[in-house]
């Protein structure tokens, strides 16, 4: 997947910053923020690991805990016409708005890499 680096299990996503010439990681499913820089990717991998250490070091120390939960539920905001389009998408393949919804971010994820199939 574009734009988004692995540092020991864990992903961040990875953009490049022109006023310093830099590219900038910052790490994803963290409860706090944990952002790291380098000039290449090998310098980007280096600083990740280090930015990673420092956090997860430190929200051990507080007794903070350092992974966001995720409940399996959001919203999701469309326009009216992309509802009611999605509805009869939905209804054509004999499924649930819910299950249509859920296979279509499945294979969407499964495309990018971020999920296993």
């Amino acid at each position: 997947m574009k734009n988004i680096l692995e540092i020991q299990k864990h992903k961040a996503v990875v953009s490049y910053d022109p006023e310093i010439g830099m590219f900038r990681g910052e790490f994803l499913g963290l409860s706090g923020g944990a952002d790291f820089y380098g000039a290449s990717l090998r310098e980007l991998n280096k600083e990740g690991q280090k930015s990673l250490k420092v956090y997860l070091e430190l929200c051990k120390e507080k007794g903070i805990e350092p992974y966001k939960s995720f409940s399996g539920r959001f919203n999701v905001r469309l326009s009216p016409e992309m509802h009611e389009a999605a509805t009869l998408s939905a209804a054509a393949q004999n499924k649930s708005l819910n299950d249509w919804v859920s296979d279509a971010l499945r294979d969407a994820l499964v495309d990018e890499d971020l999920l296993e199939a």
